[in-house]
């Protein structure tokens, strides 16, 4: 675990929870012996640092502008993004190679990790590890970017199109990690669907999803 660790930047006292973080559902099915658990309380603890780094590094901006840099940095593909740039693919447990590549799997993981540093040495030290990883990320977003809703709205006005409507398809999975599946219409022949684990999330993922489609 020595390299892994040397990508961490975070030496663990117990092996074990970062065997567990490491460990897809497919290798392990038991709750207490793969990263599920890791994960809720990881995404908890990412959140929480992340708003306090925005809170700090942008003293004047309005509370609307703090949460689109917010959902930026904690929405899957940035936390993938995080969990690449570590190379945790390299190093997860998984029944098949290609769960390597998934992104949702990737996201879940190094939030996993980040939920075992907590558990292993404590919230500062869980505090240094997001830091370490997501401060050029904020540092490189000089403008707050706009969410995937805010900007399907604009241009499915431009293009003279009705608003978007959202709609809840289905709700799965186990009450402590739902998974949304919602669906975002233009119009009868224009819909795209997005998942998340709570509604905002799934929301934010069709709204990219009908703007990929609209850019083609």
């Amino acid at each position: 675990m020595s390299s892994i660790e040397q990508q961490l930047k975070y030496k663990f006292n117990n092996y074990k929870l970062l065997e567990t973080a490491l460990t897809h559902g497919s290798v392990n099915s038991n709750v207490s012996k793969n990263y599920e658990r890791l994960e809720f309380l990881g995404d908890r603890v990412l959140g929480m640092v992340v708003a306090s780094m925005l809170y700090k590094i942008f003293p004047n901006e309005p509370e609307g502008s703090l949460s689109q840099r917010f959902t930026a940095l904690v929405c899957k593909e940035t936390v993938a993004e995080v969990a690449k740039n570590i190379g945790l693919d390299k190093f997860m447990f998984v029944a098949e190679n290609d769960i390597r590549d998934n992104e949702n799997v990737l996201c879940d993981v190094c939030e996993a990790v980040i939920g075992a540093i907590y558990i292993d040495s404590g919230v500062i030290d869980a505090i240094k590890f997001v830091e370490e990883h997501w401060r050029e990320l904020i540092d490189n977003k000089i403008a707050p970017p706009k969410d995937a809703k805010t900007t399907l709205q604009e241009v499915a006005h431009a293009k003279g199109l009705s608003a978007p409507m959202y709609k809840i398809l289905d709700k799965s999975g186990p009450e402590h990690e739902p998974v949304f599946l919602v669906e975002v219409r233009l119009s009868e022949e224009l819909f795209a669907q997005g998942n998340g684990h709570n509604k905002k999330l799934a929301e934010f993922d069709a709204a990219t999803k009908m703007l990929r489609q609209l850019n083609k």
